[in-house]
């Protein structure tokens, strides 16, 4: 079934259309009106920030990079915890959350199987795709059979209704009960906190794959955007993300905004978290330089390139250099990479740092080297500017 018939087919999913209505349309005209009328209290407000913040972590830190990708191993505590904050975000179990997510990883992009394909439109995949029961979104439990191995998860994916109904009209009021602010903690601590809670999540599916840069890679519409890292809680290095997917950071650089990467950090630290998986910064920069040399090929063909002729022999001169040298720099580190997995593997225990720490010396040499080639490429590039 195409795209298309499947849109025109698909039988909508009344229970979701009208809980997204019902909770937009309250946050636009109640929530505003009760704040006029009747003023909302200090502790409303602090409701609103620290559950918003709660749900949000305990999806980016839970459901999508430890359970989604198995970027890390946590404790019962803090999965616990991630557990709790998943359901009040209202996005359904972690088993079908994760399951979805893999198979947008696995066909990202593909019309007909990616749940919310960046190419059937911004409408579809930031809601449209939870509104009817599209086959290309129906859950695949099959995937997650090491998801369902974990007694928290299937005791939620057994309760979910009833558990998330609970926290979503139990906690505000409860909350609100004890701060003598009941109507203003559940208006924002309760409705605007879940309307907030479900768009800046759906904005990772749509924006994300709109808006920004790509300089990891091009194969597939994801962005990074900054901006969107900030209201996403770090999810906003998207580009980044699709290609490392199983690296816990989204963000790889010390300014980039990630407090779900340091959170992570932050448990392992404590021994709550462990096996934190990262991409050799090696691997990441030959990305980035990858794409670099993609984008100045592109412009070197340009027909209209504003360049005197005998300056374009030189440049595509210096281009043919650069890829040599790139191309040099990547396999001795493919024969580094090599001769350590070789060299680990005939160690004694004992021995077995002196070998890391030689790799990771090695490792150092060749990212500066390749830092460098990048900023050459930077002043390539600025000359076909």
């Amino acid at each position: 079934m195409t795209a298309a018939t499947d849109t025109e087919h698909a039988p909508r999913i009344w229970t979701n259309i009208i809980m997204f209505a019902a909770t937009f349309l309250v946050a636009i005209t109640v929530v505003p009106w009760y704040g006029f009328t009747h003023g909302y209290s200090a502790a409303a407000w602090l409701s609103f920030v620290v559950l918003l913040a709660f749900c949000e972590l305990s999806v980016t830190c839970g459901y999508h990079r430890l359970w989604s990708h198995k970027a890390y191993e946590a404790h019962w505590f803090p999965r616990l915890v991630f557990m709790l904050g998943g359901t009040m975000s209202l996005q359904n179990s972690a088993l079908i959350w994760s399951a979805g997510h893999r198979v947008h990883h696995r066909y990202v992009d593909d019309n007909g199987r990616d749940p919310y394909s960046a190419g059937r439109g911004f409408w579809f995949s930031h809601i449209g795709w939870m509104l009817r029961e599209y086959p290309s979104g129906k859950p695949d439990l099959s995937l997650v059979r090491d998801l369902e191995k974990d007694p928290l998860l299937r005791f939620q994916h057994r309760f979910y209704v009833p558990f998330a109904v609970l926290l979503n009209v139990g906690v505000p009021v409860l909350i609100g009960w004890m701060a003598g602010d009941l109507w203003g903690v559940f208006l924002l601590g309760g409705v605007l906190r879940l309307v907030m809670n479900h768009h800046l999540t759906f904005f990772i599916n749509s924006l994300a794959h709109a808006w920004g840069t790509q300089p990891y890679t091009d194969e597939n519409s994801a962005r990074d955007n900054p901006v969107l890292a900030v209201l996403t809680f770090g999810e906003g290095y998207h580009n980044f993300h699709h290609i490392f997917a199983h690296d816990y950071r989204n963000a790889v650089r010390w300014w980039q905004y990630d407090p779900t990467k340091w959170i992570i950090a932050t448990l392992a630290s404590m021994g709550l978290a462990s096996k934190l998986k990262r991409v050799p910064d090696v691997v990441i920069q030959r990305s980035r330089i990858a794409m670099q040399f993609k984008r100045l090929e592109r412009k070197l063909d340009e027909p209209r390139l504003r360049v005197p002729r005998l300056d374009v022999e030189r440049l595509r001169a210096q281009f043919s250099e650069e890829y040599q040298s790139f191309m040099a720099t990547v396999g001795e580190w493919s024969k580094l990479r090599e001769e350590w997995v070789a060299r680990t593997r005939e160690s004694l225990a004992q021995k077995i740092g002196d070998v890391d720490a030689e790799f990771k010396r090695q490792s150092h040499v060749i990212v500066a080297r390749l830092r460098e080639q990048q900023r050459r490429l930077q002043m390539l590039g600025a000359q076909l500017a």
